[in-house]
């Protein structure tokens, strides 16, 4: 879908590393979850929304959670503040014992 938009092999995989990411951080933290990925377009731009969700136990701390180097699981801590950085928008909304949405955009 990225290359279809018109994305370069870089950033094809950069977003493939986004969901990859995305993905691993759902079968980690909640078991289950859905990743969906879809065009967006807004205005005259063109661009890749990509939403992860889960029904897990939530983020405690999110600001922490987004610091490099902190891992609740013992990995490089490296996920999410990488997933912020590769793409151009970032939103994560956590509550605990609820779940957790991170929906990101990359604009071509």
């Amino acid at each position: 879908m990225s290359k279809d938009l018109g994305f370069g092999t870089i950033m094809q995989s950069r977003i493939a590393t986004t969901i990859s990411e995305l993905a691993r951080n759902i079968f980690l933290y909640a078991g289950y979850g859905n990743v969906s990925v879809e065009p967006q377009k807004e205005a005259e731009r063109v661009g890749l929304r990509i939403t992860a969700t889960d029904l897990g136990p939530g983020i405690e701390d999110v600001r922490k959670a987004l610091e490099d180097g902190y891992s609740t699981s013992g990995a490089l801590g490296a996920g999410l503040p990488g997933v912020k950085r590769m793409m151009d928008e970032f939103t994560l909304e956590s509550s605990p014992g609820e779940g957790t949405q991170v929906v990101v955009i990359k604009w071509l």
